[in-house]
């Protein structure tokens, strides 16, 4: 067995999966194909010279091995993070790093990507997408955008940017398409509504702010991620409940409609940034992103 540190993208690979529990998962984060991660786990188990993963129904399960190494990359690579973090944080010319979920970062920041370079020229933005998994306390992230309910972290500065506002959305292409656009909301009963497994309390929240019993939705089809609810929604396979700003062009374009509205939320959409690294820069995207939302809105 080889006594040489092994390759850090293997490393890397374990260290997501393990956390993870999902290959899939990992390879999102890391943004690399499910493939690439699969053969990084190899390179690392044959590198080793034992097995870190077991077959556990569709899944995997670490083994002894592979639970000591999970321990011990995880601790490793969150100093090696921090240190690179503090090192970069030391020149002016250090990126600023914001987390956001892929949905997000897709449909909504991508878009205004090249005004906010061109408004914010000092900024050096670096975008890190991610599902449920970003935390701005771990080292990497300068602050994350997000869509959470108060009451807010201790240590956490936050910048409330916009109130969440969620509504129904569909296609012209649904077969139900023509039937539902004028009808009362509470026809939506009749309808299998599609949803995502990363907010499964949205229509709930939705169906309470305008007089339907929860209970009474009937759901069909389910989504791992926003992304994919609102690509299946667009591509006419159902009713989907979204953001307002993440459909927004998708309704200007009409490739979307939302018959019923938007109805605002507990949460807000909201900057977090660790207190122990807040700085001028936060402020200014803060306020750039306050001032886009405002835009999008009278748009």
């Amino acid at each position: 067995m080889s006594r040489d540190l092994p390759p850090l993208n293997a490393v890397r690979a374990f260290e997501a999966t393990a956390r993870l529990n999902s290959v899939s998962l990992a390879a999102e984060q890391l943004n690399v194909t499910h493939g690439a991660v699969s053969r990084q786990l190899k390179v690392l188990e044959e590198h080793l010279g034992v097995a870190l993963f077991v077959k556990d129904g569709r899944g995997l399960k670490l083994t002894d091995a592979g639970i000591r190494l999970r321990d011990v990359s995880a601790d490793a690579l969150d100093r090696l993070r921090g240190v690179c973090a503090e090192l970069s944080h030391g020149s002016e010319d250090a990126p600023f790093v914001l987390g956001c979920s892929g949905s997000l970062l897709a449909r909504w920041f991508i878009p205004r990507l090249g005004r906010l370079n061109a408004d914010l020229p000092d900024l050096r933005l670096h975008l890190s997408a991610g599902e449920g998994d970003l935390d701005p306390r771990r080292p990497g992230l300068d602050a994350l955008l997000i869509f959470a309910e108060p009451p807010w972290p201790a240590d956490m500065q936050v910048f409330e940017l916009a109130r969440e506002r969620i509504g129904p959305v569909m296609s012209p292409r649904y077969a139900q398409f023509e039937q539902l656009r004028r009808a009362p909301v509470q026809r939506l009963l009749d309808e299998p509504l599609l949803q995502t497994t990363s907010r499964l309390q949205a229509w709930p929240t939705w169906a309470k702010e305008n007089g339907i019993d929860p209970h009474e939705l009937n759901y069909g089809q389910d989504f791992e991620h926003l992304y994919y609810l609102l690509e299946a929604a667009v591509a006419g396979l159902g009713v989907a409940i979204a953001p307002e700003p993440l459909v927004a062009e998708d309704l200007k374009a009409e490739r979307l409609a939302a018959p019923w509205g938007f109805s605002e939320t507990p949460a807000q959409l909201a900057l977090w940034v660790p207190k122990r690294a807040a700085d001028g820069r936060a402020q200014d995207l803060a306020r750039w992103l306050k001032q886009e939302l405002e835009r999008s809105g009278r748009a």
